[in-house]
């Protein structure tokens, strides 16, 4: 198996009937201001290089973003808050994720624990366990993967549940916390970030300065 039939794979996935029900909901009424749009509504795939040394990990993709254009952090305030904040420090080419056609190159991978939107973006232990084959794969595609930034702590403890399959960890032992770094037992590093959700955004949780001297430590990693 490579990048593209796992892309092929979970685009196809309909395991969870719960969350195909949603997402498709979600793409026959749409928001009002993407009338105009025809939404993906299906699962979506990471996306990046094959040869990606960084690895950025979410939760889900969006209601209105991921799961109206079909790419993971597209389209919505987080991808805009995240995508100008990678491009100031260099690891995208523009500052926008707009489409799957907008001509986005990221220097890494960038995916989601679990590839269809879930209600209330909180999916269940079940549907998160039915996606682990997905993300599971993923990283075992990305050969030259290094370092993994959790986005959210879902996204954090996806990566430490992954590592643990073959590796012996307790959870609790990795606190997560915005910019808190851990070497892995199996060679990654693995870095929290908060989410760049408009919540976090709003509240000033997360500025654009906390994310640039964030990635800015990342890449010296790289």
């Amino acid at each position: 198996m490579n990048l593209d039939s796992l892309e092929n794979n979970i685009i196809s996935c309909e395991k969870c009937s719960r969350l195909v029900e949603f997402r498709n909901k979600i793409a026959q009424e749409k928001r009002k201001s993407y009338m105009d749009w025809e939404y993906w509504g299906k699962a979506v795939p990471g996306y990046g290089s094959p040869k990606a040394k960084l690895m950025i990990l979410g939760l889900a993709p969006a209601a209105h973003g991921g799961n109206r254009t079909g790419r993971v952090f597209t389209g919505d305030k987080s991808a805009d808050f995240l995508f100008k904040s990678l491009h100031h420090v260099g690891l995208a080419n523009q500052a926008n994720s707009d489409h799957r056609n907008d001509g986005l190159k990221l220097d890494g991978y960038i995916t989601a624990a679990v590839k269809c939107v879930p209600p209330g973006d909180k999916p269940t232990a079940e549907e998160k366990e039915t996606c682990e084959y997905y993300l599971n794969h993923e990283f075992q595609l990305l050969k030259k993967l290094q370092i993994v930034i959790g986005l959210g702590k879902i996204g954090f403890d996806s990566c430490l549940k992954f590592v643990r399959k073959t590796h012996p960890l307790k959870m609790k032992d990795f606190k997560f916390a915005h910019g808190v770094r851990y070497q892995l037992p199996n060679g990654l590093i693995l870095f929290g970030s908060f989410h760049p959700s408009p919540r976090n955004v709003n509240t000033k949780k997360l500025t654009f300065e906390m994310m640039v001297e964030f990635l800015e430590t990342v890449k010296k990693e790289l």
